[in-house]
């Protein structure tokens, strides 16, 4: 079977088993190995991808289910999505990233996030994080990266809108 779908951007063209899971597409056929193949289960989020802008755990999204639709991984998000890019930095500044495991699935799950709640708590931005697992348990400077992100918002007038 073929399914056809936007990948960063770029039309991909997959031939082949439609239940394969998308994580495996990524990683072995395309070698974009900033998507994390963790737990394979989708509880750590490790391997968090955007589908039509939807945070969603590429192990359990069968490559057959993505016909038409656009699919964003942490490499496109680095290059396009200035959200995303702003939250890497963020995290740079405060020393967040340890290991390097969970930085790409907590990317793409805050940076939607960062979009949608432009006057966040640390609550809210904690309660957020569900679902992203670290195994360093370097929560508190990821929390940190993100309200730094979210004043800077603020700063610039983006609270407002």
């Amino acid at each position: 079977m073929t399914t056809t779908f936007q990948l960063n951007g770029e039309s991909c063209r997959f031939d082949g088993d439609p239940m394969t899971p998308l994580i495996d597409l990524l990683r072995r056929d395309r070698f974009m190995t900033g998507t994390k193949a963790v737990c394979r289960e989708g509880f750590c989020g490790a391997c968090i991808v955007h589908v039509e802008s939807e945070p969603v755990p590429a192990c359990l999204r069968p490559v057959g289910l993505l016909e038409g639709l656009s699919v964003t991984t942490i490499e496109g998000a680095s290059q396009f999505d200035a959200e995303a890019q702003r939250l890497q930095a963020a995290f740079e500044r405060v020393d967040a990233v340890q290991c390097g495991m969970c930085f790409p699935g907590m990317v793409m799950s805050l940076s939607e996030f960062l979009r949608e709640n432009s006057r966040a708590d640390r609550d809210a931005v904690k309660h957020a994080m569900v679902g992203n697992i670290c195994r360093c348990t370097g929560y508190e400077r990821i929390v940190d990266a993100v309200m730094e992100c979210l004043a800077e918002g603020e700063h610039a007038g983006g609270a407002d809108v």
